[in-house]
């Protein structure tokens, strides 16, 4: 005998979709809190961690700097850093034990295969050449793009590449590109790498920007930094 139908199991009322919803944007509020907390507690670290990097790069990129000190490039002239009223570009002049001017070592930017490449060079202008580099951010594919932060033939390139400026002094005498790898002959010609082309590319399109805008800027001021002890 069957049971009265005021007895019989009832299925479950549907869940509310209003009741849903609010349950999912609780959640994904929950979610987004905990993603920018997280933010807010390692950006100190992460800006302390490139601060680091590009003190020691400093060093590395000028040969024979043991000391820096930082500049401004504004429209008149170089002025140091703790006194800059304006924005610019940062120089980091290379200084020996002795205070003897080394060069300066200068941050470019642009894009490569996988995001933005971001790298300090280093530049004598006794011998009108870049004497280092090192990369300070990127995100080039693992074993392939990011052989420009490790692969020492590429490296070498940096050692004494040219970067003089034209007779008017208004642009580099010779553009800087990067060409097949052991094809460079000409000045300013950098080796590229097999199966990293787009990223060997982009560096030397990021100092020839670089290079070409700030060095003819950079020219009259030389003497000033030599001058400080």
């Amino acid at each position: 005998m069957s049971a009265p139908a005021s007895q019989q199991q009832q299925p479950p009322a549907p869940t509310s979709s209003l009741r849903l919803i609010a349950t999912l944007g609780v959640i994904a509020l929950i979610s987004g809190l905990l993603v920018v907390s997280v933010v807010e507690l390692t950006r100190p670290i992460i800006a302390e961690n490139q601060r680091a990097a590009l003190r020691a790069g400093v060093l590395k990129v000028i040969p024979g700097a043991e000391q820096r000190r930082d500049y401004v490039l504004t429209g008149s002239g170089l002025v140091p850093k703790a006194q800059a009223a304006a924005s610019g570009p940062v120089v980091h002049a290379g200084y020996d034990a002795d205070g003897d001017f080394r060069g300066v070592a200068i941050e470019a930017a642009g894009r490569g295969y996988a995001g933005t490449i971001r790298l300090l060079y280093g530049y004598d202008p006794a011998r009108e050449e870049i004497v280092g580099m090192t990369v300070l951010e990127s995100k080039e594919t693992p074993g392939l793009g990011d052989r420009i932060e490790t692969d020492p033939q590429f490296k070498a390139n940096f050692k004494d590449l040219e970067a003089s400026l034209g007779p008017e002094g208004e642009a580099l005498a010779h553009p800087i590109r990067t060409v097949e790898p052991g094809e460079s002959d000409e000045p300013g010609e950098i080796d590229g790498i097999t199966g990293a082309t787009i990223s060997s590319n982009a560096v030397g399109r990021i100092l020839d920007n670089s290079a070409g805008s700030l060095l003819p800027r950079l020219a009259p001021h030389w003497s000033d930094l030599q001058g400080e002890r």
